[in-house]
């Protein structure tokens, strides 16, 4: 064999080498990224299962990563007096010291590393210290240390490709730790540095991140519109992976669009057909609603509301979510119909008519559905609404603040 084709040989073991490295070290990352959002939802599981046996899995799953990933502030937080009665852990100081002491190890290590990029290599290879010692911080629940190191981080970071990463690192940060504040900060950062040259996969990735804190202050409508977007190229794994995000999809969707998009984009979507089934009551819930199947639609709602309300997303609009897709069923169908006997709509949803009374008349009196009860003859009576009635009204109002600013700016010029 000559020297040319062994010196080949040579160097495509070290790039085979290199690309498993790379592989490894890229799955890590993955996994690292997705630590904080599982601790975050193992603790929501906890504070909101109704079953116990539900609680105790969260809680030895939620002790095992705390315990492996030595996060030591947060495992002071939850064996403190004030989280004790939730999750009844008592503080084991031997525990506690040995993962400080893992954790000052560690940290010195990544300190030295830092100094070293400094030193002696280039701004890449110190802006994965640097960044490496903010997900230390971010691991171990030192909030205030993590969010110091990740704006240092981005200081020097130079591609905005990077940039938008550290950025989608903090919003990560507030996600776990449901800082609001910091999350609706970096995700307004994060737009505008996508909008200078983000790449096509980093403007999905924050459809998603923006999705899920549209998720948590209840902007269902605007979270549905950016979950569908992404319907084709989810790769936010980070977050939740695609199972996860057909339960979202679906969930908003029914509650947010109508029915021909649910069907166009839900219903005959190729990538949820794929997965929907994996998804306990996820399945029967979509097709009971649009095949109008309303019972089943009651008892699919019913069956999957543990997992709403288990959810770390959606946990905290559980009342609401529910009580809204049913006003949507009962839209769905009263549209329908001029008038229908209350029998015959109990009957269909399946619950008692006295049930079915209260029920409506409370979104009615709400404003929330169009229609009234003539309890006289056990009669519901669809309210079509006029739209040009309402246009000639929305005129009137219109022009009669147009007229009254006119005599107060009149008043001013006379003065």
């Amino acid at each position: 064999m000559s020297n040319d084709d062994e010196k080949k040989q040579q160097q495509q073991a070290t790039d085979s080498d290199a690309s498993d490295s790379g592989e490894t070290s890229l799955e890590q990352q993955q996994q690292q990224q997705a630590l904080l959002m599982k601790v975050s939802e193992l603790l929501t599981r906890q504070e909101t299962a109704q079953q116990t046996q539900q609680r105790q899995a969260a809680d030895a799953e939620l002790m095992s990563l705390v315990k492996q990933h030595d996060m030591t502030l947060l495992y002071r937080q939850l064996c403190s007096s004030e989280a004790e009665h939730l999750r009844g852990w008592v503080l084991d100081e031997a525990v506690a010291r040995e993962m400080a002491t893992r954790n000052e190890k560690e940290l010195a290590e990544l300190d030295a590393k830092v100094e070293d990029a400094k030193e002696n290599h280039g701004d890449i290879e110190v802006k994965n210290a640097t960044l490496a010692r903010a997900d230390f911080f971010a691991r171990i629940g030192d909030k205030e240390r993590a969010i110091k190191a990740y704006e240092e981080t981005l200081e020097i970071t130079v591609g905005g490709g990077g940039r938008i990463d550290v950025v989608f690192a903090l919003i990560r940060l507030g996600l776990a730790q449901f800082d609001m504040d910091l999350v609706r900060a970096n995700v307004e950062r994060a737009k505008q540095f996508v909008a200078k040259g983000g790449d096509w996969e980093r403007r999905n990735l924050l459809k998603v991140y923006e999705a899920s804190y549209l998720m948590l202050i209840r902007d269902f409508e605007a979270a549905a519109k950016l979950l569908l977007d992404c319907v084709a190229t989810f790769t936010c794994y980070e977050l939740f992976d695609y199972n996860r995000f057909a339960f979202y999809t679906v969930l908003l969707g029914v509650l947010t669009l109508d029915r021909p998009t649910v069907r166009d984009k839900i219903v005959l979507s190729p990538d949820i057909l794929a997965v929907i089934r994996e998804v306990p009551h996820l399945h029967p819930l979509l097709t009971s609603l649009h095949d109008c199947k309303y019972q089943q639609f009651l008892q699919s709602l019913a069956d999957i509301s543990e997992d709403i309300k288990t959810d770390r997303f959606l946990s905290t609009h559980f009342g609401f979510y529910v009580r809204e897709v049913r006003i949507v069923a009962y839209r769905q169908f009263l549209q329908s119909y001029l008038s229908v006997t209350l029998q015959s709509m109990a009957d269909q949803f399946g619950v008692p008519t006295d049930f079915l009374d209260a029920e409506l008349s409370r979104f009615i009196a709400a404003g929330r559905l169009n229609c009234k009860i003539d309890k006289v003859n056990g009669v519901v009576q669809t309210v079509r609404a006029d739209r040009r009635n309402s246009q000639y009204q929305d005129v009137i109002k219109s022009g009669d603040h147009l007229l009254s600013r006119i005599q107060k700016l009149t008043k001013t010029v006379a003065l």
